[in-house]
């Protein structure tokens, strides 16, 4: 009983911070310049490897990056 009250408040403030325009979840590791020089560089042919080299992220964040340009 006591968690379904939990899981109403919690549901409750979060369609309110929704309503409200709030950002819900982590803040974005690169700006979105930064994205696409490196949609960019991947078009011109830079490996996925040497983009993050360059950039300081990791392969996985530079691939997501990339993973989302080509998302519908």
């Amino acid at each position: 009983m006591e968690r379904d009250l939990i899981v109403e408040r919690t549901k409750a403030g979060l369609a309110r911070a929704k309503a409200e325009g709030k950002q819900l979840g982590r803040k974005p590791k690169t700006t979105e310049a930064q994205r696409v020089v490196i949609r960019a560089a991947l078009a011109s042919g830079e490996t996925v490897s040497e983009m993050a080299r360059r950039s300081g992220l990791s392969r996985a964040s530079v691939i997501s990056i990339r993973g989302a340009a080509s998302a519908p």
